[in-house]
């Protein structure tokens, strides 16, 4: 195998990225000026160095704590709980929330071996118990492991006297009924607005 071949190969592991698309990498970074490769490599390569957890939140960052807990105006008595650090990224691009976040870094899947003990569970409830939080936004995902993880949460945030919500579920924006399938329209339902 060459180095072309290899690297395609190496894209193509990534998630996200199909044969077709890793192929139109590598050759990009073969026509493109040699900086533009050795750019992306000392990027890749300082990544693990430069980037942390951080130690409130979990989410990636530089500085510890990361530039959302350290917000003064942000709203603190509220936490959005979300399953991986993208989920952030995702949250904040609406613009529309502006609480603190955790980062459970998975979800409850006993088939896979995670318990609450392997996810960020404990962070969560000692936030809860040492600072002024009244409402808990749970995010997880809409998937059997998400709402397993989503329930076992509100009954330990519950116990501790805080309000849990969770996001709304339902069609997208633009969607068309006949597209959708039976559980997103069942939840839906269950979750529609009353005016």
């Amino acid at each position: 195998m060459n180095a072309l071949e290899e690297l395609i190969r190496r894209l193509a592991s990534l998630p996200g990225i199909g044969k077709k698309s890793a192929g139109r990498i590598a050759y990009h970074l073969l026509s493109a000026d040699r900086s533009v490769a050795e750019s992306l490599a000392e990027s890749i390569r300082t990544l693990n160095d430069r980037i942390r957890r951080c130690s409130l939140c979990g989410r990636y960052t530089e500085a510890d704590p990361c530039d959302i807990c350290s917000d003064g105006g942000r709203d603190r008595s509220t936490v959005c709980v979300v399953e991986q650090p993208q989920d952030v990224e995702v949250m904040e691009a609406s613009g529309e929330y502006r609480g603190l976040y955790h980062v459970l870094g998975g979800v409850i899947s006993p088939m896979d071996g995670i318990g609450p003990d392997k996810l960020g569970v404990a962070g969560l409830l000692k936030r809860v118990d040492h600072d002024e939080i009244e409402e808990v936004i749970l995010a997880t995902n809409p998937t059997v492991e998400g709402d397993t993880t989503a329930l076992y949460l509100v009954k330990l945030l519950q116990e501790r006297g805080v309000k849990c919500s969770r996001l709304a579920l339902g069609l997208p924006v633009g969607g068309d009924l006949e597209y959708a399938d039976r559980l997103t329209i069942a939840r839906s339902l269950r979750g529609r607005t009353h005016y």
